[in-house]
């Protein structure tokens, strides 16, 4: 007796088909992590701090001070 495979088109579907599922939904959660991550990376970069400001301090205040 020959046995014969029927093609069963239910067993290709995505919803189905865990295994495939599985592995796309993994590549999915990783392009997401990593969009989120270097978006992230991007938006502080861009708003970084620019520089020091000038902030004056008065000289009794300093390590050593200076007095009138």
């Amino acid at each position: 007796m020959a046995q014969e495979q029927l093609h069963q088109p239910e067993r290709t579907d995505f919803g189905r088909n865990w295994v495939s599922s599985s592995r796309f939904l993994f590549h999915v959660q990783l392009f997401t992590f990593t969009a989120f991550v270097l978006g992230g990376c991007y938006g502080l970069y861009t708003l970084r701090y620019k520089g020091k400001p000038q902030v004056e301090v008065p000289e009794s205040t300093q390590y050593t001070p200076k007095y009138k």
